[in-house]
C-alpha cells in the first residue's frame, strides 16, 4: 500500500487573555482560518476581533500561505480574540525558530520574531478581573457609610 497523504507539518501555539485559553495549530495551506470549527467571519462579529486574529499573520506576510486551526475556551469575545492573537504569534515564533541559523535565512527568521515582539503580539496581557470582596457590592465599591 502506497501512502497517499503525506504527513502535514504543524506548528503549535497557546495563547491566554483574561480567562480565555486558545490552542492554535498552523500548517501550510491557502489562508483558511477555522475557530472551533467555524470560519473567522462567523465566529467574530466585530472587526477589531477579526483584525486581532489576523494581525500576526499580516505582519509576517503569511496570511495566504498558512491555514490556522483554533480551539478556544473560556472568557468573552474580546478575551478570546486576544488569546488567539497571542497563540498565532507563538506558533509563528515556533515556525521561524526551527530554521537553522545560517546566513540570511536565520537573520530573516530572527527579524520576524523581533517584529512580532515589538508589535506586542508575543506579550501576555496580564490584566484580569478583580474578585468581589465580602461585605462590599463589588470588587471596590462599598455600601453607603452611615455615621449615625
Amino acid at each position: 500500500m502506497a501512502e497517499t497523504a503525506a504527513k502535514k507539518k504543524y506548528w503549535l501555539g497557546t495563547g491566554r487573555r483574561k480567562t480565555s485559553i486558545a490552542r492554535v495549530r498552523l500548517c501550510d495551506g491557502t489562508g483558511k482560518i477555522a475557530i472551533n470549527g467555524r470560519e473567522l467571519d462567523n465566529f467574530f462579529t466585530e472587526e477589531k476581533d477579526r483584525s486581532a486574529v489576523v494581525g500576526p499573520l499580516a505582519l509576517t506576510e503569511m496570511q495566504n500561505r498558512l491555514d490556522v486551526f483554533v480551539n478556544v475556551r473560556g472568557g468573552g469575545i474580546t478575551g478570546q480574540g486576544g488569546a488567539i492573537s497571542q497563540g498565532v504569534a507563538r506558533a509563528l515564533k515556533d515556525m521561524f525558530g526551527q530554521h537553522p541559523s545560517e546566513g540570511a535565512e536565520g537573520e530573516a527568521a530572527t527579524g520576524m520574531v523581533k517584529k512580532l515582539r515589538d508589535s506586542g503580539y508575543l506579550t501576555r496581557d496580564g490584566r484580569m478581573k478583580e474578585r468581589k470582596k465580602y461585605g462590599r457590592k463589588g470588587a471596590r465599591k462599598a455600601f453607603q457609610f452611615s455615621k449615625r
